[in-house]
């Protein structure tokens, strides 16, 4: 705590760019686990405008979906982000994830009551580039300082990726989550089941005598036939 308390007081005496922030490093395994969907595709058209109240622009940016790497298959899906302009009125808010018309991105998504969104915004959205005839997935470009927050430490963005290996990296991570989820319910199963051993072994008597009555009971009907 005390390390953790005397990083942020030195991040926040460093000169830092006025737009800079401070945000929690989001570990790549919760944003697999904690995404509704994973996507690759294209940006394919954007606008802006108020929401119901009037308060907040909003910007709603189609992708055509290339490829989904989590979740069911779809051909486009429209994320809503804050900020935007709209008549010449701008507002943007730190660490939400700018995208362009035909910008290649990879994004997880969350569900929202305004619409499917980023999840955790710019750390949830990666480039695709082509470099020397591979695609490349690398994390948006982020005016936020990463902070661990379980070890106190600044930390660096992910380092870029092949998108086969991405792919396989967030793969692997649903099949661990996958069989730690089915592991979870052969031992509930397992508990459960010994509950009821153990109830049947502390009641013999009442059990034998049950099954005795159900026989009797058969064996009356069996006679009126």
């Amino acid at each position: 705590m005390i390390r953790r308390s005397l990083l942020l007081g030195l991040l926040a005496l460093v000169p830092l760019q006025a737009s800079a922030t401070i945000s929690r490093a989001m570990p790549f395994d919760d944003k697999v686990d904690n995404a509704s969907a994973i996507v690759l595709g294209k940006c394919i058209n954007q606008s802006s405008r108020w929401d119901a109240a009037g308060k907040w622009i909003l910007t709603y940016s189609t992708f055509r979906i290339e490829k989904s790497i989590k979740g069911g298959p779809a051909q486009e899906i429209t994320l809503v982000t804050p900020g935007g302009e709209v008549n010449g009125i701008h507002q943007e808010t730190i660490g939400v994830p700018k995208f362009d018309i035909g910008d290649d991105q990879v994004v997880f998504v969350k569900n929202t009551r305004v619409g499917p969104t980023v999840l955790y915004f710019e750390q949830g959205a990666y480039d695709v580039e082509t470099i020397r005839g591979d695609r490349v997935v690398k994390p948006a470009v982020t005016a936020a300082v990463l902070v661990d927050t379980q070890r106190g430490m600044a930390v660096t963005p992910e380092e870029p990726s092949t998108l086969r290996e991405f792919e396989d990296r967030v793969r692997a991570r649903i099949k661990q989550r996958q069989d730690f989820e089915r592991m979870q319910i052969i031992e509930r199963e397992k508990r459960q089941n010994a509950s009821i051993g153990s109830v049947l072994m502390r009641n013999k008597t009442l059990v034998a005598l049950a099954l005795l009555g159900a026989l009797l009971a058969t064996m009356q009907i069996i006679k009126r036939w």
